[in-house]
C-alpha cells in the first residue's frame, strides 16, 4: 500500500473537503507513539518543525487554523530536565495542570497534555498574547536512543484564541439584578379608564374637597342658568310691548 503524504514544503495540504481533526487519544496513540517507536504512521500529515525556533505566526501553515507539528524538546540546562521554550520574540509559558490522556476502551493513561501561552518580550515582564499551544507527550518514559533521536518527540497543536464579546462577571451580575428588580415590580396600565365615570388614576394624589373648585360643572347648574336667561328675555319683551 502506498504511503499517503499530505505534507508539502512543511505545510499540510489536504484535498478539498478533507479536515484533520484528531482527538487527543488519536494524536497520542496513532501518531506520537508510532513516531517515537519508529512505526509506520497512518498518514504523513504532521510535519516535523522545531516550534521554538520561530514565533507562532511564522510557523508553516495557515495562522487562522489550528496547526500540528512533531517537535523535539530542548532542555534549558545541560544537567536539567526543564525545557527551553524561548523564541525570537518571546517565550511559551505553561499554565494550569497537565491533563491525562486516557483510552476510551479501558481508561488507560497513554499520554499527557500541557497547555502553554505565548508571551512577547523577556520573562518575567512579557506581555500575554492569544497564541495557545497544547503539547502532547507520552505518559511512559520514551526510549533513550540517541542514534535515532526519538527520545524527546512531542506533538504541538498551535492555534490563535478567538476573542468574543463577552459580558464580564460583574456586569452580568448587575444586569441580572436589574432584571430581577424590574421583574419583581410589575406595572399595570388600565386602558379602560377613559370609559369609566370615576377616575382611578393611582399615580395622582386625591384632591381635597376644601382646596377649591374641582373644575367640573354639574348638569343642574346649567339648567338653572338657562332658565334664568329665559326669564330675563321674556321680561324685556314685556317692557318693550308696554
Amino acid at each position: 500500500m502506498e504511503k499517503m503524504n499530505f505534507v508539502k514544503d512543511g505545510v499540510l495540504r489536504l484535498p478539498p473537503g478533507f479536515r484533520f481533526h484528531p482527538t487527543d487519544e488519536e494524536l497520542v496513540v496513532q501518531y506520537l507513539k508510532r513516531k517515537v517507536h519508529s512505526f509506520p504512521l497512518p498518514a504523513s500529515i504532521i510535519p516535523e518543525v522545531d516550534v521554538c525556533k520561530s514565533d507562532p505566526w511564522e510557523l508553516p501553515g495557515n495562522c487562522e487554523q489550528e496547526r500540528f507539528f512533531f517537535s523535539t524538546k530542548e532542555v534549558k540546562y545541560p544537567n536539567g530536565i526543564r525545557s527551553n521554550r524561548a523564541t525570537l520574540s518571546g517565550y511559551w509559558k505553561a499554565t494550569g495542570l497537565d491533563k491525562q490522556i486516557v483510552t476510551s476502551d479501558n481508561n488507560q493513561v497513554v499520554g499527557m497534555k500541557k497547555t502553554l501561552v505565548f508571551y512577547r518580550g523577556k520573562p518575567p515582564n512579557g506581555s500575554r498574547t492569544d497564541w495557545i499551544m497544547h503539547e502532547y507527550r507520552l505518559a511512559t518514559p520514551q526510549p533513550n536512543n540517541p542514534t535515532q533521536g526519538m527520545q524527546n518527540w512531542v506533538i504541538c497543536r498551535i492555534f490563535l484564541k478567538k476573542r468574543g464579546s463577552k459580558v464580564g462577571k460583574n456586569d452580568s451580575i448587575g444586569v441580572i439584578s436589574d432584571y430581577k428588580s424590574v421583574k419583581s415590580k410589575p406595572i399595570f396600565y388600565d386602558f379602560m379608564a377613559a370609559s369609566k365615570k370615576r377616575r382611578t388614576d393611582l399615580n395622582l394624589a386625591p384632591v381635597s374637597s376644601s382646596s377649591g373648585s374641582s373644575g367640573i360643572t354639574d348638569d343642574n347648574e346649567h339648567e338653572e342658568e338657562d332658565s334664568r336667561n329665559l326669564d330675563d328675555v321674556s321680561n324685556s319683551r314685556k317692557k318693550e310691548s308696554s
